[in-house]
C-alpha cells in the first residue's frame, strides 16, 4: 500500500476544498443570475421568512385553516351541496338561494366565537382547545350528511350550517392570530394577507378540480363524505400549534364574566368610532348591494335545453380555472397594489367588478356565439376575469380590518368586523333569491335570468358612490386614535383608563 506526505494530503484537501468553493459559487452564481430559478426560490424564500419572523406553527395553520379547512372544503362544498340540492333534494334556486344564506349563520356568530376565545379558555389556552372543538364539529356534521339516506331537507341543512361552523371557528381562531401577529409585526400584514390568500386559491383550485368527478363516481350525496377529511387535520392543528399556556387565564367565574364585560365594551366603544364605523358600512353595503345570482346560473349552466349543458365535471372545472385566476389576483395585489391608499384601490377595483359583471349578462343572453365565441371558452374566460378582479377588490378590505383592531381585544373585534361583511353575504344570497323568485327564475325556466344579472350589474355600480367612506390613508397609516378604549383589554386586566394601540410602524416587544 502506498504512503502519503503528511504535506501532500493537506495539500489535496485543500484543494478539493476550494475547487468544492468554486463549485458552490457557480452555482449560486447560476441561480442567481437564472431567473427562472430565482421565481421558484422566491415562494420558499418568503415562507421562510415568515417562519423566522413569526412562528412556524402559525404558518400551518394558516396552511391548514385558510388552504385545507377554507379553500378545498369551501369550493369542494359549493359544487358538490349545489349538485346536492338541484339532483337529491330537487329545490328551486330561489330556494337554495335562502339555504345558502343560511350557511352563513356560523359566520353571523364570529363575534360570539372570537369572545370564547378571547376570553374563556380551557385549561390555560386559548387557541388550541376550540381547533378541536372546530375539527370535531365538522366530523361529525360531514359523515351524518353522507351516510344518511333520505333525509328531510331541514335535516340535511342542519349538517351542512354544521360543515360551514367547523370551517368559521376555525377560521376566527386563526384570524385572532393574525390580527395580533399583524398589530405586533405592522410591516408583515400585507404579507400575512397574502399567504392566506395564496393558500385559500391553491385549496380552492384542488377542491374545484375534484368536486365534478367525485359527484359524478361517487354521487353527489357520497361526495359530501369527503369533507370530513379537513376538520381530521384542524383537530390535529390544535394539539400542535404553539400556544402559551398561562395559569393567569385559569379565572374564577366573577373575573370571566368581568372580562367579557370589558371586552364587549370595547367592542362597543371602537365600533362607535367613526374611524371604524365608516369603512364597515362601506365593506357591508358593498357586499349586500352586489346580490348573488349564482343559483339561477348554475342551474341554467347545467340545463340541457335553455342552457349550455355542462357536465359535472366541466362545471368544476370552470371554477378550478377561477381559482387559479384568483392566485394572479392575490400575486398582482401583493406585488404592485398594496403600497396605493385604501380609497383609491377600492374604487378602482369596485369599478372594474361592475363592468365584469357584464360578462355574466353577455353570457345569458348568449352575444358570445353570436360574436362566435364558443360557450366553453367564454365561461372559462368570464370566470377568470371574474375571480381576478373580486380578490383585488376583497384583500384591501381584509387588510383594511386588521387595521381596525385595538390590541387585547383583537380577536373579538376582527371576528365583529367579519361577522358584519357575513351579513352583507347574507343579504347578498337572500336579496338574489328574493329578486330570482319575484321574477320567477325556476329550475326549467330562465326566461327573466338576464334582467336579475342586469339588476345587479347596476346595484355594483351604485356602489361607487359610497366609497367617500372609505378612509384615503394608506395601507400602513394608522387609523384609530390609541386612546381609542376607556378600558384596557381583557388579556391585561388592569386598571388604567384606557388601551393604547400601537403605532403602525413599530414592533412590540413580547
Amino acid at each position: 500500500m502506498l504512503s502519503m506526505d503528511p504535506s501532500q494530503e493537506t495539500h489535496i484537501i485543500d484543494q478539493a476544498t476550494s475547487d468544492q468553493k468554486d463549485d458552490d459559487h457557480r452555482h449560486h452564481h447560476s441561480n442567481s443570475t437564472n431567473p427562472f430559478a430565482q421565481m421558484i426560490q422566491q415562494p420558499f424564500q418568503w415562507l421562510q421568512m415568515l417562519s423566522s419572523e413569526l412562528n412556524p406553527t402559525f404558518v400551518l395553520g394558516v396552511v391548514i385553516v385558510y388552504g385545507l379547512s377554507q379553500g378545498f372544503s369551501g369550493s369542494y362544498f359549493r359544487v358538490v351541496t349545489d349538485f346536492y340540492w338541484k339532483d337529491v333534494q330537487k329545490v328551486q334556486p330561489s330556494v337554495v338561494q335562502l339555504y345558502i344564506g343560511l350557511y352563513y349563520i356560523p359566520w353571523v356568530m364570529k363575534p360570539i366565537w372570537g369572545l370564547l376565545t378571547d376570553v374563556f379558555p380551557v385549561q390555560g389556552y386559548r387557541r388550541r382547545p376550540y381547533f378541536v372543538l372546530a375539527g370535531l364539529t365538522g366530523i361529525i356534521s360531514a359523515l351524518m350528511v353522507a351516510l344518511s339516506d333520505s333525509l328531510a331537507a331541514a335535516v340535511a341543512l342542519t349538517c351542512l350550517i354544521g360543515v360551514m361552523a367547523s370551517v368559521a371557528i376555525a377560521d376566527v381562531i386563526i384570524d385572532a392570530c393574525i390580527a395580533r401577529n399583524s398589530i405586533e409585526i405592522r410591516s408583515l400584514a400585507s404579507d400575512m394577507q397574502s399567504l392566506c390568500g395564496f393558500c385559500s386559491s391553491a385549496g380552492a383550485l384542488v377542491g374545484y378540480s375534484t368536486s365534478g368527478f367525485f359527484v359524478h363516481h361517487l354521487g353527489a350525496q357520497g361526495a359530501l363524505g369527503l369533507l370530513a377529511i379537513p376538520p381530521v387535520f384542524l383537530t390535529v392543528l390544535g394539539f400542535v400549534i404553539y400556544e402559551e399556556g398561562s395559569t393567569s387565564l385559569r379565572s374564577e367565574k366573577k373575573k370571566v364574566v368581568e372580562e367579557a364585560g370589558v371586552a364587549i365594551r370595547g367592542m362597543y366603544k371602537t365600533i362607535k368610532c367613526p374611524q371604524v364605523w365608516k369603512p364597515s358600512l362601506y365593506m357591508y353595503l358593498s357586499l349586500t348591494l352586489s346580490i348573488s345570482t349564482h343559483e339561477g346560473q348554475f342551474y341554467w349552466y347545467t340545463d340541457p335545453t335553455a342552457g349550455p349543458a355542462f357536465s359535472q365535471e366541466f362545471v368544476g372545472m370552470i371554477y378550478a380555472v377561477g381559482a387559479m385566476a384568483s392566485i394572479v389576483g392575490v400575486l398582482i395585489y401583493h406585488k404592485t397594489l398594496k403600497d396605493y391608499p385604501f380609497r383609491n384601490l377600492l374604487f378602482f377595483a369596485q369599478l372594474l367588478y361592475a363592468i365584469s359583471g357584464m360578462l355574466d349578462l353577455t353570457f345569458i343572453l348568449r352575444w358570445n356565439l353570436i360574436l362566435g365565441i364558443p360557450d366553453y371558452f367564454f365561461v372559462i374566460m368570464e370566470e377568470c376575469v371574474s375571480r381576478i378582479v373580486s380578490r383585488i377588490r376583497w384583500m384591501p378590505m381584509i387588510v383594511l380590518s386588521t387595521r381596525l383592531c385595538p390590541l387585547g381585544i383583537e380577536g373579538t373585534f376582527f371576528a365583529l368586523l367579519m361577522c358584519i361583511d357575513s351579513l352583507g353575504s347574507l343579504s347578498s344570497k337572500w336579496g338574489g333569491g328574493v329578486v330570482l323568485h319575484a321574477l320567477n327564475v325556476t329550475r326549467t325556466d330562465f326566461t327573466n335570468l338576464w334582467l336579475v344579472i342586469l339588476i345587479r350589474n347596476v346595484l355594483r355600480f351604485s356602489t361607487l358612490a359610497l366609497i367617500f367612506l372609505v378612509p384615503k390613508a394608506d395601507q400602513f397609516d394608522v387609523l384609530i386614535p390609541s386612546d381609542l378604549l376607556t378600558k384596557n383589554s381583557a388579556v391585561t386586566a388592569v386598571d388604567d383608563e384606557s388601551l393604547e394601540l400601537v403605532p403602525m410602524k413599530e414592533k412590540i416587544e413580547v
